[in-house]
């Protein structure tokens, strides 16, 4: 084991960070060390960790899950692009942390996806119902057939201005908010039909059913993304929105933001 011990020796050594992504106590006791900064990085602060990146969503891919904590820990200033950093983390469902990486802090290209819950002009928690939403349409789809939806959150007034109703509008008067089970039940329903909806930085549902008509010159998409990530895009472009669209063809969830792929997100697994 001599050699296995010296690996794990250098793994850690001369290190300027820890990212626990966990947020159990007996967990953070164990790797607290008093002369590294230990960020803990969870959907809560169960820890009362001094450093830490609030997780909104349970990214299932180990790579997705620690560039997030790495972003976040930049954007909050907990570490520097210079720091050696550990991740502790997990692979494995059953467990809590199964998993050591070793990065430096500027290796990964930062994209955005902290800054989309955290600096986007749409309150955090509406984001994450949005995806939400997205992520379990995407899962189940419409009576078991693959679906496509586009949400553009935030900034609603202008992105009214910028587009135009096909059919009547279901929301009009009305004070729905999505997040709410009852509301997020409609939103499925009324995603088979077409066009784009309009939902408000705190969360309530302005319109379904609009054309959205920004220019779309100069928005680069990947090959192979239709015309709902091309509207996602340039509405993007155009206003303080973001965009989350559910791919009927691929089945993927991505997030834009300023015109461009922020996230890109798998349902079946999450």
């Amino acid at each position: 084991m001599t050699g296995l011990g010296d690996l794990l020796d250098e793994l850690v050594a001369d290190i300027d960070a820890l990212l626990l992504f966990s947020q159990d106590g007996s967990a953070f006791e164990t790797f607290n060390e008093p002369d590294v900064s230990t960020v803990v990085v969870a959907k809560e602060n169960t820890v009362d960790a001094d450093e830490f990146v609030e997780l909104p969503l349970d990214f299932t891919d180990v790579g997705g899950r620690i560039r997030f904590g790495i972003e976040g820990a930049l954007g909050q200033e907990l570490i520097t692009e210079d720091d050696e950093v550990v991740c502790l983390t997990r692979s494995f469902e059953e467990n809590d942390v199964d998993t050591i990486i070793r990065i430096r802090a500027d290796e990964f290209t930062q994209t955005g996806v902290y800054s989309l819950f955290t600096n986007s002009r749409p309150d955090a928690d509406v984001v994450r119902d949005v995806l939400e939403v997205a992520i379990e349409l995407g899962k189940k789809g419409q009576k078991g057939k693959p679906v496509g939806a586009l949400f553009v959150v935030g900034d609603a007034g202008k992105v009214m201005n910028k587009s135009r109703p096909l059919s009547y509008n279901p929301f009009e008067k009305s004070h729905v908010h999505v997040g709410d089970p009852i509301v997020n039940v409609m939103l499925k329903e009324f995603s088979r039909l077409d066009g784009a909806f309009v939902i408000s930085d705190s969360g309530k549902i302005v319109s379904a059913y609009r054309y959205l008509e920004p220019a779309a010159e100069g928005v680069d998409i990947p090959k192979g993304l239709g015309a709902r990530h091309m509207a996602a895009g340039a509405i993007t472009r155009d206003t303080n929105a973001i965009a989350v669209v559910l791919s009927e063809s691929d089945g993927m969830v991505r997030a834009f933001k300023a015109g461009d792929i922020v996230l890109e997100l798998d349902p079946e697994e999450y």
